[in-house]
């Protein structure tokens, strides 16, 4: 069996994982606005966002970066211009990951001063650059 095959396997598992939290956390937010804080629903809200963090999205987001760098280094795709975009925007989905876990905590000390609003335009960040990471490693423009 080509061990190459499973890294890849295992590489677009964990990134399914890790976009489809990216994409549930802040729909999550949007309704976790829109509640007051203290309720039933805002304190069912809190241990559902702690637990797709904590055991689907950190998770999910180590093994693609591993699986990735594994990939990367040995199909010599360092050395690729279409790569460094496809780096740069695994790096800025990092960055977002970040601040949802920054959003998170706030929610879960009632200290969330963003909107319902703010939510649903970040809820976009994750497609965009998807729609770039997809592009990038499938038509390779460049």
């Amino acid at each position: 069996m080509d061990a190459f095959l499973w890294l890849k396997a295992l590489h677009v598992i964990s990134i399914i994982a890790w976009m489809a939290g990216l994409l549930y956390l802040p729909r999550l937010f949007v309704y976790h606005s829109a509640q007051t804080s203290g309720s039933d629903i805002s304190e069912l809200l809190k241990v559902m966002e702690r637990r797709l963090l904590k055991f689907i999205m950190n998770p999910a987001m180590i093994a693609s970066w591993l699986f990735g760098f594994i990939i990367a280094a040995k199909s010599h795709a360092f050395s690729e211009p279409w790569f460094h975009v496809k780096l740069l925007m695994v790096v800025a989905l990092t960055i977002f990951h970040i601040m949802l876990g920054i959003w998170r905590k706030q929610f879960e000390t009632d200290q969330n001063k963003k909107s319902e609003r703010f939510y649903r335009l970040v809820n976009e960040v994750p497609t965009v650059l998807m729609i770039i990471i997809v592009i990038m490693v499938i038509v390779k423009p460049f």
